[in-house]
């Protein structure tokens, strides 16, 4: 098995998430979760199928990633929908999924280099694993409060509170990959924090995700503007993930592999 074989298993995962959504809106649960979790499950064999083929974590390149975000996302949806059963999240994950497999299919960006000595620790996995965790969550998140957005009609305290929660968990993802990569960087580059652009937009990202909890939580501000933060916040995560490569200051930083 190798990257060529990705499309078969994106065919048949993206056919059970799928199948898992629709069902979730009849109101089958458990079929919904059965379908879904397997879904999930084709994408994690060809994850860990990679994993023993390359001889290392599939963590190096932005196709990887990608990967990774496509597995959290579908497993955020089940997780999502098995504790609060919220019918449209299957949806949402399962679109943004089939979206990010897509993307890999046509421009995989992927190779079989041997990992960097910087790469080399103990919280290389761990660190980016749950960052896409936190990336696949909050991405989510962003995606419904499009769609509350743009409905044009006050959304309910269900809602609301999906949106909340969602953000809460995705937040404390985020605050765990940036503590273990503070621990890598010390490993690593003998300090915890440098401010290298990495770095700056990681904490602009999770301080727009605090503030979005901290003005819910007080109940300051209108639910239109607290999905415009979401968005804005969203949007910030976007540089801190990808965006940083188009900056010149980050070109030879500590985070360009």
């Amino acid at each position: 098995m190798g990257w060529d074989y990705l499309y078969i298993y994106a065919i048949v995962a993206s056919l059970l998430l799928i199948s898992g959504a629709v069902v979730a809106f009849r109101g089958k649960r458990v079929a919904a979760l059965t379908l879904s979790v397997a879904g999930a499950m084709v994408l994690l064999s060809f994850v860990v199928g990679m994993w023993v083929i390359m001889e290392r974590p599939p963590l190096r390149t932005m196709g990887e990633t990608r990967l990774w975000y496509s597995l959290f996302l579908a497993s955020a949806g089940c997780l999502v929908y098995a504790r609060w059963r919220y019918r449209w999240i299957l949806s949402f994950t399962t679109v943004m999924t089939i979206v990010f497999l897509c993307i890999n299919i046509f421009k995989p960006e992927i190779h079989s280099k041997e990992l960097m000595p910087a790469l080399q620790s103990v919280w290389f996995v761990p660190h980016v694993v749950v960052y896409m965790m936190a990336y696949a969550l909050l991405g989510a998140v962003t995606l419904f409060a499009v769609y509350l957005w743009f409905r044009r009609r006050e959304p309910q305290a269900d809602e609301m509170s999906m949106c909340d929660n969602l953000t809460r968990v995705g937040w404390s993802f985020l605050t765990m990959g940036m503590v273990m990569g503070a621990l890598w960087a010390k490993q690593a580059w003998g300090d915890y924090w440098s401010w290298d652009p990495k770095e700056t937009w990681a904490a602009a990202t999770w301080l727009a995700y605090l503030l979005y909890m901290h003005l819910r939580s007080a109940e300051r501000t209108a639910y239109n503007w607290a999905f415009g933060l979401l968005v804005f916040a969203f949007l910030l995560l976007q540089m801190c993930w990808w965006g940083i490569n188009f900056l010149p200051a980050a070109q030879g930083g500590m985070h360009t592999y």
